[in-house]
């Protein structure tokens, strides 16, 4: 498992952001076929991981930031606010569905429409579509807001719709736009996992695999980083539409598992 979590955070961290495919709805039907985990302790473990993954990553990008302070703070502010509404959202589908498939199809399902849409826009209409400057400090924070939501609702799986957003919303390029992909994500996983702890709602698994996966994901956080810097934005390009497909097959495929 641990190389498999390797492997995940690399590619994220190589293409950037690109984390649906670390998203606990992504990698849980790995580990039911070990009867191991439910959707709450999966979740909960792939957020940690690639939390680690995006913090060193982070800071070994920081320069491919946005470079304006207050654009950074009011999407971070949002990223916040929504990690603690998508953790709230979670736990609401999570009591109300009463099983952990039905869940699982639920992230499953969205994230794979967040992630066609983001295939769509960046294949086809990115060209033929103006980005924009955002500059009004109430749509900054929206803007992060929506992708925390995204991103802890789904297990950080709100990596592809980051993506296009940053696209659109401030005339971003791909390796730009990945790096801040990251930094949102971090402040949203922060945000989920501390109201799990005061709301005292962190599931229960076994925590020798914290050994498994956190190393894990800062190591293929560590090297992705280092692969990014060198590859080209062209090649970037071509991997993010690559990999967006195939998130979006293991989430048709996972649907459809956790359907029965």
């Amino acid at each position: 498992m641990g190389i498999l979590i390797f492997i995940i955070c690399l590619a994220s961290s190589v293409i950037g952001g690109i984390c649906g495919i670390g998203g606990g709805v992504i990698i849980k039907p790995v580990l039911d076929a070990m009867n191991i985990m439910s959707v709450s302790a999966i979740s909960f473990l792939s957020g940690l991981t690639v939390l680690s993954m995006s913090v060193i990553s982070v800071f070994r990008q920081r320069k491919a930031h946005l470079v304006e302070l207050r654009t950074g703070s009011l999407l971070a502010v949002g990223a916040v606010v929504g990690g603690i509404v998508g953790n709230a959202l979670f736990q609401t589908v999570k009591a109300a569905a009463g099983q952990d498939n039905l869940v699982g199809m639920v992230q499953a399902i969205v994230l794979a429409i967040v992630t066609l849409l983001t295939l769509v826009y960046s294949a086809f209409l990115r060209q033929r579509i103006p980005s924009y400057q955002v500059k009004n400090p109430v749509a900054c924070a929206a803007i992060g807001g929506i992708m925390g939501i995204l991103s802890s609702f789904l297990g950080i799986g709100g990596g592809p719709i980051n993506l296009a957003v940053l696209y659109f919303a401030f005339s971003m390029d791909t390796k730009k736009a990945a790096a801040n992909s990251l930094y949102i994500i971090m402040f949203s996983q922060i945000a989920s996992f501390l109201t799990s702890c005061v709301k005292g709602t962190i599931p229960e698994f076994p925590w020798a695999y914290l050994l498994l996966m956190v190393p894990a994901g800062v190591l293929g956080g560590i090297i992705g980083s280092k692969v990014n810097k060198k590859i080209s934005a062209a090649t970037t390009d071509k991997l993010f539409a690559g990999l967006l497909c195939l998130i979006i097959a293991i989430c048709v495929y996972n649907a459809c598992r956790f359907a029965g």
